[in-house]
């Protein structure tokens, strides 16, 4: 990994802050705008105490089922289970940097805190977090088309002008692609390494091509889960366990701010909101979360003040505990949180 003070590499970094910078920005202000402040601070200081302890548990209970899943995703060069510690660790550090650090850095801090600990190389363990999102990707629609089906959903409902099931097949057409792809690479990696050299040789100097075929090899490795059936079953089973997990915390807080919602409204919520943070954005996705919270429960009649009261509420709550545990994580694996900084910029060249 090179030096994090090159120039370019700093300029790209500082660039995608700002991009994310801005888009908060504008984010908040149009919230803003549609809200009454003294309302929101109203509504969440009559929010149930009780449910909102319930909510916070629930929704952080869903990071110790993403370490389990990540364990029958990545594996050693053999195949065996990695210990669940050293992933536990490598997750609440790349849940807590995305919070704290700016261009989603915490996919690559999680990524290389996991070949600190274990003998698994930073592109094997990176390709391996990109399989998780494709399929959280898949799963979040397929939960999505159940509230979209349910009777509750609003007719006609539109979300920039489109009709939310088209987006919703549009994306989940995508994401099978995606899948459909991996797959095949996994399963036949040899054309595809081969393309990937051949073409990285003729357009690049030699130094980066040597990095973009080691990159490829280990994106390679990450994608095994997909070769055996028994452990993609298991990747399925348990991204439904945590996404149902994570919709039951929406729920209960729903209940917690007295919202006369369905329950399947969560699952529309999570979706949105799931995709709506891939947007670049500050770190803790401070406007995209709230923005794509108002939205969501505005189809369902919510008042724009309650919604915005229930957002920041919720996105506060669940923020505080994953963070923490990521800081005590990196205590005890004595780094420091310039260090997940300077990798993520490291990897961006």
């Amino acid at each position: 990994m090179s030096s994090p003070s090159n120039p370019s590499k700093k300029n790209r970094w500082r660039g995608a802050w700002l991009i994310g910078l801005a888009i908060s920005a504008a984010l908040l202000v149009w919230v803003l705008y549609k809200i009454d402040p003294g309302k929101v601070w109203t509504y969440a200081k009559h929010a149930n105490g009780w449910l909102l302890l319930l909510t916070i548990l629930v929704a952080t209970v869903t990071f110790p089922v993403r370490a389990i899943r990540w364990r029958l995703i990545l594996r050693d060069a053999d195949g065996r289970p990695f210990p669940w510690m050293p992933l536990w660790h490598a997750t609440t550090i790349g849940f807590m940097a995305n919070n704290l650090l700016p261009a989603r850095a915490g996919e690559v801090a999680r990524a290389w805190v996991a070949s600190r600990q274990l003998p698994v190389r930073f592109t094997t363990a990176l390709g391996s977090i990109a399989v998780e999102r494709v399929f959280d990707a898949l799963v979040m629609l397929g939960l999505m088309a159940v509230a979209i089906a349910a009777p509750s959903f609003p007719a006609h409902a539109l979300v920039g002008g489109r009709s939310l099931s088209a987006i919703a097949a549009t994306t989940a057409a995508l994401f099978g692609l995606l899948l459909l792809v991996a797959l095949l690479i996994a399963n036949r990696p040899t054309p595809w390494l081969m393309l990937v050299e051949r073409i990285s040789r003729r357009v690049l100097p030699v130094r980066a091509a040597d990095r973009v075929v080691r990159a490829s090899d280990g994106i390679v490795e990450g994608l095994a889960v997909l070769k055996s059936p028994a452990r993609f079953a298991g990747v399925v089973l348990w991204s439904l366990v945590l996404w149902i997990k994570n919709a039951a915390a929406f729920a209960i807080c729903f209940r917690a701010f007295g919202l006369d919602v369905p329950l399947e409204a969560a699952l529309l919520l999570q979706g949105i909101i799931g995709f709506g943070v891939a947007i670049p954005s500050t770190p803790g996705y401070g406007g995209v979360f709230e923005a794509a919270t108002l939205v969501t429960l505005r189809l369902y009649g919510v008042d724009s003040s309650l919604a915005i009261a229930y957002a920041l509420t919720y996105h506060l709550t669940t923020f505080i505990p994953i963070t923490l545990l990521g800081l005590w994580s990196l205590s005890r694996l004595h780094l420091r949180l310039g260090e997940l900084s300077s990798a993520a910029r490291g990897s961006a060249e």
